[in-house]
């Protein structure tokens, strides 16, 4: 009987052997199949007032004791005064630097005490206080919010430290070649006076000029509690929460506030080159684009699904081709900043100087290729890559708050993250094509270069791709800031 169990117990052993064998062995003369996107699945958005009328939008996340708050408020860039450009990202970056009689010492020490983490941001139309915490810190790490966002004191010596911070900002630009490719492609595709034309820390006139009681007249204009609404993600239900913020915001005061109402920016009408002078680059900055699409344009998704194919991803056309293909770069990419009125569209890629000319006719050959109708194994690349990819943007309760805010900014309807794969993947061939028609018009488009001149000028100039404006640093930037004592 011992013999025939060992007899028995071997040969499934040998059966078992076999099969990982096998298994070690998958067929490799195709890819494997993939199964289709899943849809993401969020739990209900909870939307409630205070007393106040202050707007709170809940996601309640209760796998982690972790809470984000953000306190978002209906100002930016468009509401910066004449010749205070910068005035709101001013206001912004002085909130947690003193605030209800703490220095900023004390209040980074209290956060940090708390391990909680609370950030400020200027944008152009929306800014806000962003806060991060454990649960069992909720609580006083909301009185310190409170503080920050109604109390600041804007001390007159913080003031003089971010001014100093910022010119020395403005300074350190004048030499990045990245950074003044990005500052004159905004600069002369909508204009200096366009809010989006201009920089979000202003210039060395409007910084040098503002003072305390700008910062305080800002402050009390746009910090009215019907300017603002709260985005809350995390391990805390809806009663609970609302109880806790009507008791630090309860206070928090209305106040009259006047929309700023923007045109359009104007459409590029024909293809210009701004040759912008950078003696000994080793490489040329080169940023290409027009006028792209607000973000509640129709067409949205299908400008996803197009810019996906065109720049939005590593394999996408342009990456192949300038790094995988022709080595002329370690990257190249394309995007359109959605805002609420129209953004910029760019292709974006620094290049090696002695095939500046050949890496330019190679973008405006991917340029014009997504005008061509796309194949089918295109269109389900870009669809899949955009789909798969869309539920990573969910892992933080920070960046679900991030995606809430967002939807109230520009009234999405709170069904838009769960049925996003969907719509996605619905996105057809024909509609990538009209928008890359639409959208991506080669021949009305502004070059900005910038790189060293005199070894790039005539390579440029032989592709005859339009009129060469030649400029200097200064000419688009300024004059290097200087410093005050």
């Amino acid at each position: 009987m011992k013999k025939i169990f060992l007899f028995s117990f071997n040969i499934v052993i040998l059966f078992l052997f076999s099969l990982s064998i096998y298994a070690q062995n998958p067929d490799r003369t195709k890819p494997p199949q993939l199964p289709l996107p899943q849809q993401l699945k969020l739990p209900d958005i909870q939307v409630f007032n205070l007393s106040n009328g202050l707007k709170v939008v809940l996601m309640e996340k209760h796998e982690v004791p972790l809470i984000q708050l953000n306190v978002v408020i209906k100002t930016g860039e468009v509401n910066d005064p004449e010749n205070k450009s910068g005035l709101a990202n001013f206001t912004l970056d002085m909130l947690d630097e003193g605030a209800a009689g703490k220095s900023s010492l004390e209040i980074a020490d209290l956060i940090d005490y708390l391990g909680a983490k609370i950030t400020t941001s200027a944008g152009f139309h929306y800014s806000g206080v962003y806060l991060h915490t454990p649960l069992s810190k909720f609580n006083d790490a909301l009185k310190v919010l409170q503080d920050i966002v109604l109390k600041p004191d804007f001390p007159q010596k913080e003031l003089d430290r971010k001014k100093k911070e910022n010119l020395t900002s403005i300074m350190q630009s004048h030499d990045q070649p990245t950074a003044i490719a990005s500052y004159a492609f905004n600069q002369f595709l909508f204009g200096k006076d366009y809010p989006y034309g201009k920089s979000l820390i202003g210039d060395e006139s409007s910084i040098k000029s503002t003072t305390v009681e700008d910062l305080k007249d800002f402050h009390k204009k746009y910090f009215v509690a019907n300017n603002a609404f709260i985005v809350a993600v995390g391990d805390i239900n809806k009663e609970e929460l609302k109880n806790k913020l009507e008791h630090i915001f309860r206070s928090w005061k209305k106040g009259k506030v006047n929309n700023i109402n923007l045109k359009n920016p104007a459409q590029v009408n024909q293809r210009v080159i701004y040759l912008i002078d950078k003696p000994g680059a080793p490489q040329s900055v080169i940023n290409i684009g027009r006028i792209g699409a607000a973000r509640l344009t129709s067409d949205y998704n299908s400008i996803i699904v197009m810019n996906t194919l065109l720049g939005g991803s590593f394999t996408s056309r342009l990456n192949q081709n300038l790094r995988e293909e022709h080595g002329y770069t370690y990257g190249a990419f394309s995007r359109f900043n959605f805002r609420q009125f129209p953004g910029s569209f760019v292709a974006s890629s620094s290049v090696q100087t002695d095939v500046t000319d050949k890496a330019l006719m190679e973008i405006f050959k991917e340029l014009n290729g997504i005008r061509d109708p796309i194949s089918n194994d295109d269109l389900n690349r870009a669809r899949n890559y955009v789909a798969l990819n869309y539920p990573s943007e969910f892992q933080s309760v920070g960046e679900i708050a991030g995606h809430i805010e967002e939807m109230v900014e520009y009234n999405l309807p709170e069904n838009y993250f769960n049925e996003y794969v969907s719509n996605m993947l619905g996105i057809t061939g024909n509609e990538v094509t009209a928008s890359a028609n639409k959208y991506v018009v080669p021949d009305k488009m502004i070059i900005v270069v910038v790189g060293d001149k005199s070894k790039i000028e005539e390579g440029i100039k032989a592709l005859n791709l339009g009129e060469i404006k030649n400029l200097s640093v200064e000419e688009v930037m300024g004059k290097v800031p200087l410093l005050e004592k």
